[in-house]
């Protein structure tokens, strides 16, 4: 009976011990989840991975540096206006050419047998043409012949018209004699009609086919023209006198028409062209000032054209540097620093950093005085330079803010930080 007891009461005591447990577990829980309610959630940072940049005051300068390459203002594309093969190259990259200066010599056998087989046909029309005109002139004059012919007869008939009727009417000759010579004046009469009418016939015919014969040759001459043109484009020619900046070329390589040969480089200016992150975009405007510094002197700069369309998220601008700056080549890389606005005195900055990737600038985790937490805050940023960021809101003087990128942690509302700083 003593051990029944004895078992009952531990059993007792464990199940006590067990409700303790559980109500213990739960009531931790509870607090646990009440913690995180009010706290938001948290996360444990290594203070190693993180950056921090305090807030400042100063004057917020609103200009960009930049870094662009010097390219000539006026360039002139060498094409391949009739394709063939590379026979000679008479010039070297880099050489100043003279303008109709030649360059490059082509071969195109097809052209030339073209421009062969057009010279064939443009002879064999003129021949034609020359053989139709000597039959028509020939013709135009038997016409003419035919014509003085039946003149002559018709004055002879009339000569002895005139000469019979008096011996006629003396019954000196009969009357079927002047019957008969009157028939004669008659037939002559009526084919100098038909002669004159077919003479006028022939010239306006002779007229159209000489003309179409002409316009024929003319058009063939032309085409002769054009081919012979082609002909001598294999020869390229310096289009402008400049440095030949390239020349895309091997001996013996075929080129096909259109294929860009090389590229000419006025001397008449330099620009800068300079890509600039697609942030800008809205502040940039034609006539913007920059300067860049050249042997010890400042030179001033203006944007001339501004190439909208955003490639890596960057766009293109263009500033024309002035006419007589020696000591530049093309290719050339130059610091600029481009004026975007007037600047700001008294504005409360921080330091440019990754974390606005994650926040857009909206948001920031700012850390607590004694530096082992920090809490999200809504922030407010302006405008940015090559160095820092315009504070309009949500921070104050001195506060330090982690400027480093928040893709670890960006789902937190309070981060601890452990371990200790390096």
């Amino acid at each position: 009976m003593d051990k029944k007891i004895q078992q009952q009461t531990l059993k007792t005591s464990h199940k006590i011990i067990l409700a303790i447990l559980v109500i213990s577990g739960v009531s931790a829980a509870i607090f646990m989840l009440q913690g995180n309610h009010e706290k938001g959630q948290t996360q444990n940072v290594d203070i190693n991975t993180i950056s921090s940049a305090p807030v400042l005051a100063g004057h917020f300068v609103d200009n960009l540096k930049l870094r662009g390459s010097i390219s000539p203002k006026t360039s002139i594309y060498l094409d391949a206006i009739t394709g063939g093969r590379v026979e000679e190259k008479l010039v070297e990259q880099g050489q100043y050419v003279e303008k109709d200066q030649p360059l490059i010599r082509l071969s195109n056998i097809s052209l030339q047998l073209d421009v062969m087989s057009r010279e064939a046909q443009v002879t064999e029309q003129l021949n034609f043409l020359r053989n139709t005109q000597m039959t028509m002139t020939t013709n135009r004059l038997n016409l003419r012949r035919d014509s003085l012919e039946i003149e002559r007869q018709i004055a002879h008939l009339l000569r002895n018209i005139k000469q019979t009727s008096p011996l006629v009417k003396n019954g000196v000759l009969a009357e079927e004699k002047l019957q008969s010579l009157q028939l004669d004046l008659k037939y002559y009469k009526q084919r100098k009609i038909l002669t004159e009418e077919r003479q006028q016939q022939e010239e306006k015919i002779r007229k159209v086919q000489v003309q179409q014969l002409e316009d024929s040759a003319k058009m063939l001459q032309g085409n002769l023209l054009f081919a012979r043109k082609n002909l001598d484009n294999l020869l390229i020619r310096a289009p402008v006198g400049g440095y030949l900046s390239e020349l895309n070329i091997e001996l013996g390589e075929s080129k096909n028409r259109g294929t860009r040969l090389g590229q000419i480089d006025l001397v008449d200016g330099f620009k800068m062209v300079v890509n600039i992150d697609e942030y800008y975009l809205p502040q940039i405007v034609l006539g913007m000032l920059g300067h860049i510094s050249l042997l010890g002197k400042n030179i001033n700069l203006k944007v001339t054209k501004i190439d909208s369309r955003v490639r890596q998220s960057q766009f293109q601008i263009e500033l024309d540097l002035p006419g007589k700056i020696n000591n530049i080549k093309r290719g050339q890389s130059m610091e600029l620093e481009l004026k975007l606005g007037q600047g700001m005195q008294n504005s409360l900055l921080l330091q440019r950093g990754s974390f606005v990737r994650s926040t857009g600038g909206n948001w920031a985790f700012v850390l607590s005085e004694d530096g082992s937490y920090a809490t999200r805050r809504l922030i407010k940023l302006g405008k940015q330079n090559q160095d820092y960021y315009q504070v309009l809101a949500g921070l104050n003087l001195g506060e330090k803010v982690i400027t480093s990128n928040y893709s670890a942690f960006d789902k937190a509302d309070t981060i601890y930080f452990t371990g200790k700083k390096s």
